[in-house]
């Protein structure tokens, strides 16, 4: 009967207070990996770059350009980059990664 002094009734359903501190914590480790994911500092860097790279093959010189035999190839670089960075940051969007579970003592 001491678990039923825990536990509150809402909506005239019983709840409990341990399964909120579970659901809790399982957002926090899910909240924590997609920060860290890698895809996102991946794909992050390569759109500053790809930015980056991209403006600078807009102001290229001709002596630049003739350079890499009449091909702008910063600014082709660059829109390669940004491409792939943004690629990056959406498949981070779309499948976002799930936290793991904490291992359990067997003992």
């Amino acid at each position: 009967m001491a678990d039923n002094a825990d536990r509150h009734y809402q909506g005239g359903e019983a709840h409990d207070p341990l399964v909120d501190e579970t659901e809790d914590a399982r957002e926090e480790r899910s909240a924590a990996a997609r920060l860290f994911d890698i895809r996102r500092v991946i794909g992050g860097l390569f759109v500053v770059y790809g930015l980056i790279v991209g403006l600078m093959g807009l102001f290229d010189t001709s002596a630049e350009i003739d350079k890499a035999q009449g091909v702008r190839i910063n600014l082709w670089a660059g829109a390669a980059m940004l491409v792939f960075g943004l690629l990056m940051l959406l498949w981070q969007r779309l499948r976002p990664t799930e936290a793991p579970e904490p291992q359990r003592d067997e003992s």
